[in-house]
């Protein structure tokens, strides 16, 4: 009898990706325990065919990842009604968003236990020390209360991930078919989602990895990866990948044997990158990854103001001459840049903050006039809470605060802040947001997206010549006919939507 419900709740609405976080952890349980999948991006129900579940089983424990932003929707009041109707099952959360709150998480009084990181050994610890009555307080990776207190333990080092065993593909299979995964994107009709590596060598003090992972990065061998898509390729059809690494390509040497190795499947990828690590990839790199189906790479730009990159704490390295030089560097490969902005970070004044959104749209377009091609993904600031980053500091001088229970993170005000469309942050007055979407609305008309494959060539045409008078002369005031278009055409945000 299964003793385990390992729940991935609803992402998003459209297109489900393969559950990795989820299949992480059933990997550390394959063998060991029974355990049952729900994945709310597939079910129209969750929370009936969860409770179902846990009507007729005998379930002991009820494991959920929570990333920020629509999986607390489902999260939060499904586990408060286990905890309710079921006081004797354990919950266990994991994922960046209990790792980074960990006091609201707990004090919610529906949690149990936070896996704060990697699971695959604190994991299945755990459920045996829940059953033995065993102290916790060796087991690493693991946040929780004791006697009122908040207590972290110590975090285990980023494991090899070429001796942990395989993701159980097949068992997910058996829950839902795999096929329904590997859905229809720019880069091919049967998009593997992929995830190579942990963590990020660097320390940007506005990123919910830093925190978890330390600045640290370890990735799969180039011949574990193959040897995984090549699995999926050919028992699925898979005949795409997306690279959901925080930072795929850390290390040239792995990413050209990769390269090497998929060659000859004639499979499009993508994947996550930095600025100023792939700008020390020699052009021959560059041109084997190409030639091997990367077509498309996602840097984080964030700003054209090397202050405020060094406030971010971007490594040191990364240049608005460097963003901008690289761009145009990487036309030649075929490689499509993907480059995030985030506009309306925290400043001195208001006059500072406003001028620097300014200096921002202008560099954008710098970087189009370099390479027409690059796609621009913006962003408004939103605080992550890296305690002790400057950039934080400045944020919580300016009256910023988190919400303090579970409940408030889902109110209608704060469920959309992870996508960094909705900032409530103080210093950004209402007419800076206007300025910052009503250019994101004229520059998606002006150079529509690439993956956006509902989009004909001729209406693409027409949207761009719509928008050309407002881009050129910059008056981006009150765009509500190219809103209309997009509306009625269902224009599609890559930030929002993936592929």
């Amino acid at each position: 009898m299964p003793s385990v419900l390992l729940f991935n709740p609803r992402a998003q609405n459209y297109k489900a990706r393969i559950p990795n976080s989820i299949l992480q952890i059933a990997a550390s349980i394959e063998g060991k325990r029974e355990y049952i999948v729900v994945d709310g991006n597939l079910e129209t129900n969750p929370e009936e065919k969860i409770f179902n579940y846990l009507r007729q089983q005998t379930i002991s424990f009820f494991a959920c990842t929570v990333m920020p932003g629509p999986q607390l929707k489902q999260a939060i009041p499904i586990s408060k009604k286990i905890r309710k109707q079921f006081p004797h099952i354990k919950i266990i959360w994991g994922g960046y968003f209990p790792s980074n709150q960990p006091s609201v998480v707990l004090k919610s009084g529906f949690v149990d236990f936070i896996v704060n990181g990697m699971g695959d050994m604190c994991f299945p610890t755990l459920l045996d020390s829940i059953e033995k009555n065993t102290s916790y307080k060796e087991i690493s990776n693991l946040i929780f209360f004791e006697n009122g207190n908040i207590v972290h333990t110590k975090k285990d080092n980023i494991y090899d991930l070429d001796s942990l065993p395989p993701l159980p593909y097949e068992k997910l299979n058996n829950f839902y078919p795999l096929q329904k995964y590997l859905g229809k994107t720019y880069l091919g009709t049967k998009t593997i989602a992929y995830h190579s590596s942990f963590g990020c060598p660097f320390t940007c003090s506005f990123c919910a990895v830093v925190p978890i992972y330390n600045a640290r990065w370890k990735g799969k061998s180039a011949e574990k990866i193959y040897k995984d898509i090549k699995y999926l390729k050919d028992n699925f059809g898979g005949n795409a990948i997306e690279f959901h690494d925080n930072n795929f390509f850390v290390s040239e040497k792995r990413t050209v044997e990769f390269a090497k190795l998929i060659h000859k499947e004639n499979m499009i990828w993508w994947g996550e990158a930095r600025i100023d690590t792939m700008d020390k990839y020699s052009d021959e790199s560059l041109q084997f990854i190409s030639n091997a189906g990367c077509r498309m790479i996602f840097f984080g730009a964030e700003t054209g103001n090397d202050e405020i990159l060094k406030k971010m704490s971007k490594g040191g390295t990364q240049s608005a001459e460097q963003i901008l030089r690289f761009a145009s560097r990487l036309k030649k490969f075929g490689i499509i840049p993907e480059y995030s902005f985030v506009l309306g970070t925290p400043a001195a004044s208001e006059e500072e903050v406003n001028r620097q959104i300014e200096e921002d749209i202008a560099f954008i377009k710098k970087i189009k006039q370099a390479n027409h091609q690059t796609e621009i993904i913006i962003y408004t600031y939103s605080p992550v809470p890296t305690e002790g980053s400057e950039l934080f500091e400045e944020v919580k001088k300016s009256g910023f605060s988190f919400p303090e229970t579970l409940e408030d993170w889902i109110s209608s005000a704060w469920e959309n802040f992870d996508l960094r469309k909705n900032p409530l942050t103080p210093w950004l007055k209402p007419y800076m947001i206007d300025k910052i979407k009503n250019f994101e609305t004229v520059l998606n008309g002006y150079y529509p997206t690439v993956s956006d494959l509902r989009l004909s060539r001729l209406q693409k045409s027409f949207i761009k010549l719509y928008s050309s008078m407002r881009y050129k002369t910059g008056f981006y005031k009150y765009p509500y006919e190219i809103k209309a278009i997009q509306k009625i055409w269902k224009y599609r945000q890559p930030e929002k939507e993936g592929f």
